[in-house]
């Protein structure tokens, strides 16, 4: 999936919103800050191409993709509000692009489910989750290559709190009833990201 102002027009478009070459270029420059190694252009990328794979099973699947590029937007790892801050940012740009009010709602509901701290509401917001969360059942290579990526954006945190801070986080996720509320999806990554992050939080005790 490229991200190409192309991709972005056609969800944009679909949405009832106009004029969006501007805040397409916004947003990839946004995904190119250098404090950022995985919630880059490589993330987001990764993200609408496997959406484009399960697009059918979404009921809203241009809100899907438009609330993708918006989830990880605003990422500053001092802040603790980045996806409200982003959806503020995705509800604003479509409210002033012309798309609807219940439009604009649905998006930003979207993208603060990528807090990933509550249960999904609706099963939009589930599938958006699940996409995010794929990368925990990538292949082995790719997953070491996201985790240090994760450890390159804390590079500030003195390694020994860091490695508890991050155990504790992916021992939360490996201890969900399920990591996948989205069949498919379960079905792909589930297996996979039970042996990574298994394997992950072994490496942070080491």
């Amino acid at each position: 999936m490229t991200l190409d102002v192309c991709c972005w027009q056609a969800g944009w478009q679909a949405l009832g919103a106009h004029d969006g070459e501007a805040l397409h270029a916004e947003l990839l420059a946004r995904y190119a800050e250098p404090h950022r190694a995985y919630h880059t252009q490589q993330h987001l990328a990764e993200c609408l191409a496997l959406f484009a794979e399960v697009r059918r099973l979404a009921e809203h699947p241009a809100e899907i993709e438009v609330a993708l590029w918006f989830h990880d937007a605003i990422y500053d790892v001092h802040r603790h509000d980045n996806e409200t801050l982003s959806a503020d940012w995705a509800r604003t740009g479509l409210r002033d692009a012309g798309a609807a009010a219940k439009v604009a709602e649905r998006v930003a509901a979207l993208v603060l489910a990528t807090r990933h701290s509550v249960a999904a509401a609706t099963p939009d917001e589930q599938l958006l989750v699940d996409v995010d969360l794929a990368i925990f059942g990538a292949a082995p290579g790719r997953f070491a290559e996201y985790e240090a990526q994760i450890r390159v954006e804390y590079a500030h945190v003195p390694r020994l709190l860091f490695n508890e801070k991050r155990r504790q986080i992916l021992a939360g996720f490996l201890a969900r009833p399920v990591i996948y509320g989205t069949a498919a999806l379960r079905a792909r990554f589930e297996a996979a990201a039970r042996r990574n992050l298994a394997m992950a939080i072994g490496d942070l005790k080491a």
